[in-house]
């Protein structure tokens, strides 16, 4: 007897992660396996916005959200754990993943606490004093912030493309390198009262630095291979002036007065030429480089241990990190192995540790900064594509 065909119905699969979403999560609904449009509906808490993202209430319950979405092609369907926030009375890790969000690990034993989806692409995360935690958005036009106590997210608009971010401890003000505002590279400050203010800088701003002392914030401009040295009160150019080629990372001596910047090169690079890292004076009238270190493979990201006067820098290529005399930048242990696609590293001093987010890997790596030993449960599994770790510790 004739009968009519059945049409095939795809299976399709929406990205998210296995770990539990945190209230105030924006998560952009991606799915795998056919193509859109396609209608969408979410079952228990929080709403789908019109652009088709999944909105978490701030204050919802630990349960769990059913996402669905489906065409006349296929059908998919994910069901999302909803978290608690994590604790401002304990110590935890806040790990910038370009594909899932903020990742929460606890200090102690490196489990996931619980993912913060910023509805965008984090580059970079910071911590500071007042338990506030901040991710940029290197897509986008926005940076997050959460705030521990009492538990609250926002979206602070106007910083766009953001790259790197620090806050300045004297005044608590953010501040975001931008690729581009405008046509131009610039640095972007947030303050303390929630206004956005920008200055040009040069072009294609990455890595930053900020002296609170001295009210100086150093960017990066890593395609003149210059530094501008920026007033953080007035956002005025105090000086700019020459670093190395693609200078891409900074780092700064407790004392303020020695920059550390990475020429992010190689010589099998599109540059053709050699990375290093290289110490700059700044007491001289016109800042000059006073120590260089040996040919690097492709070295990409910094950090300072000014406890043990090291200098350790990462190497994209390699998947080592580098351990330099942070005075004369002569190699003082041999590379540490770690995982692939090592980023940008952070010293922890309350803990005395070095995390290594590990891009390739989707891990973080951790060694003892004193002894130059992995820490016990290192690497361990984060979300897609880290970039950048911070860690909040109690406050006393």
């Amino acid at each position: 007897m004739p009968h009519a065909p059945s049409p095939h119905i795809a299976s399709g699969k929406i990205a998210a992660t296995a770990w539990p979403y945190l209230p105030g999560s924006s998560l952009p609904l991606r799915v795998d396996g056919f193509a859109a449009p396609y209608h969408a509906t979410v079952l228990g808490p929080g709403i789908l916005s019109p652009d088709g993202v999944y909105e978490i209430p701030q204050r919802a319950l630990p349960g769990t959200a059913l996402l669905v979405a489906g065409n006349t092609h296929g059908l998919a369907a994910a069901n999302l754990r909803i978290g608690t926030p994590p604790k401002a009375t304990r110590p935890f890790l806040a790990v910038a993943s370009y594909d899932a969000g903020i990742v929460f690990h606890d200090a102690d034993d490196f489990t996931v606490l619980g993912v913060l989806a910023t509805g965008g692409t984090p580059s970079d995360a910071a911590v500071d004093s007042l338990g506030r935690i901040i991710a940029t958005d290197t897509e986008g036009s926005a940076l997050t912030l959460a705030t521990l106590s009492p538990w609250t997210v926002l979206h602070v608009g106007g910083v766009a493309l953001g790259d790197d971010v620090a806050i300045d401890p004297a005044t608590h003000a953010i501040f975001v390198t931008n690729r581009d505002i405008d046509g131009t590279g610039a640095l972007t400050r947030v303050s303390l009262d929630g206004s956005v203010s920008h200055v040009p800088t040069g072009a294609t701003p990455e890595g930053l630095a900020i002296d609170a002392g001295r009210h100086v914030v150093y960017v990066a401009n890593t395609n003149d291979g210059t530094v501008a040295a920026v007033d953080t009160r007035s956002l005025r150019i105090l000086r700019r002036f020459a670093a190395v080629p693609r200078v891409f990372s900074l780092a700064l001596s407790a004392d303020g007065t020695r920059l550390y910047a990475i020429s992010n090169q190689s010589e099998g690079s599109p540059f053709a030429a050699p990375g290093a890292a290289v110490a700059i004076e700044l007491r001289t009238p016109v800042p000059r480089v006073v120590a260089s270190s040996a040919r690097l493979a492709f070295p990409v990201g910094v950090a300072l241990d000014p406890a043990t006067s090291t200098l350790f820098v990462t190497d994209e290529q390699l998947g080592e990190v580098y351990v330099l005399d942070a005075s004369t930048l002569r190699a003082k242990h041999a590379p540490l192995t770690t995982c692939g696609i090592p980023w940008k590293p952070f010293y922890d001093a309350p803990s005395a540790r070095l995390y290594v987010p590990c891009a390739g890997a989707d891990a973080v790596d951790a060694f003892d900064t004193r002894t130059l030993r992995r820490t016990a449960r290192a690497p361990f599994a984060t979300g897609g594509y880290p970039l950048a770790v911070a860690v909040w510790h109690p406050q006393a």
